[in-house]
């Protein structure tokens, strides 16, 4: 479902696009979705993380990225050993159950080359980007995560995106691109660390953050919406007794099964919605 919404908004954004997908975890255990040139061993990246007491971890490959799984007790010593040895490999979001693939090219192209249509989980967010920010990169394509299991997509653009970077640089948020969505996902990590919940960093987003935009947050346990004061750009939900979808425009949604049947509705402005999975 999440490829087949990707793929009708080609016209919206054919430069890159990207997905979060939340599937199973292993308690304790954190994944970490690497990214790496074409052709990348990372295989032998794998062999050089031995962990003695647990071995080799767990590595699936899928193209340009990985998704390799560690004891969550050693995720900083990790970071350490990739940052010093491995350079040339990005950490394009770390959590539980979340795992992040993004490349530059047509929706249906990255879709296909890392195989999202089979796979699974409790939810998903997608992407696909028309790139006026900054460059067409695979970096500085969606999702952006800058806090365990969490990640952001966004559509609008911020005018404070780098005062708020200077700022947040301070308070220890560390950034990747000139990309202004990093800067709201690196925003709601920050209000989180500081004991916020989601709702109440995105509604602190509403005074802090200036521009037009909307929103969508991904989480463990399910993922919020949030459009600006005005509502500037489109934004249209269903709601089902099986699932709930959004989308930037309708005809993201009309192939899905018993659309028919959904609550369809416009989110309102400067209104936080989150939905979460069920226990």
């Amino acid at each position: 479902m999440l490829a087949s919404m990707l793929c009708v908004m080609t016209d919206r954004g054919p430069d890159s696009a990207g997905f979060a997908v939340y599937g199973a975890g292993a308690k304790d255990k954190v994944k970490l979705s690497l990214r790496a040139a074409a052709g990348y061993d990372f295989s032998a990246l794998a062999a050089g993380l031995s962990i003695p007491a647990d071995g080799l971890p767990p590595l699936a490959v899928r193209s340009t990225h990985a998704i390799i799984e560690v004891p969550a007790a050693r995720e900083a010593d990790v970071r350490a050993f990739l940052a010093a040895r491995h350079p040339e490999v990005a950490v394009v979001g770390t959590g539980a159950r979340m795992e992040i693939f993004k490349e530059v090219g047509l929706p249906a192209t990255v879709a296909d080359t890392f195989g999202l249509a089979k796979m699974s989980g409790t939810h998903g967010i997608g992407h696909t980007r028309m790139a006026t920010e900054s460059a067409v990169t695979t970096a500085g394509a969606h999702p952006f995560s800058t806090g365990a299991d969490q990640c952001l997509v966004h559509n609008g653009s911020l005018s404070n995106h780098n005062q708020l970077r200077r700022q947040l640089k301070r308070e220890g948020i560390t950034f990747e691109t000139e990309n202004d969505s990093e800067v709201a996902a690196g925003y709601l990590t920050w209000r989180l660390k500081q004991g916020a919940t989601l709702g109440e960093a995105l509604e602190a987003g509403l005074k802090d953050l200036d521009g037009f935009y909307t929103f969508v947050v991904g989480t463990e346990n399910g993922f919020g919406v949030l459009r600006d004061p005005v509502a500037c750009k489109p934004a249209v939900m269903a709601e089902t007794d099986q699932y709930v979808a959004f989308g930037s425009e309708y005809r993201a949604l009309v192939d899905l099964p018993g659309i028919e049947k959904a609550r369809v509705f416009e989110p309102e402005p400067a209104t936080v919605y989150f939905w979460e999975r069920a226990q």
